[in-house]
């Protein structure tokens, strides 16, 4: 938990109950499908990016980055997304993410 942003962090102990149930959530989903983990964070990385959300962009580059992605998959997911969710918002989402790296590597 020590990279979520401080609202979640605020969110997790405030409500631990209704954190847990998410996480539990999140747990089921992941397991009840194909899909493997690095896919799984490239997926949510490019419907974060088409969401406009910077902390979730963020949060799903270092995921996939745990997962086993490369930097060049991660910049590619959000790419591919130029055409559907536009250039300006890909680009920030890329930005965001190259923000991510470089926390990342700190």
């Amino acid at each position: 938990m020590t990279r979520l942003p401080k609202p979640f962090r605020r969110f997790h102990d405030e409500y631990p109950a209704v954190w847990q149930a998410y996480e539990n959530l999140g747990a089921a989903i992941a397991q009840s499908g194909p899909l493997e983990e690095k896919v799984r964070e490239l997926v949510k990385l490019g419907m974060s990016a088409a969401t406009g959300s910077e902390s979730a962009v963020q949060s799903h580059t270092h995921r996939a980055l745990q997962a086993g992605a490369s930097k060049g998959e991660i910049e590619h997911a959000i790419l591919l997304g130029i055409t559907t969710i536009g250039f300006p918002q890909a680009m920030a989402a890329l930005d965001w993410a190259k923000s991510a790296f470089e926390a990342h590597e700190a």
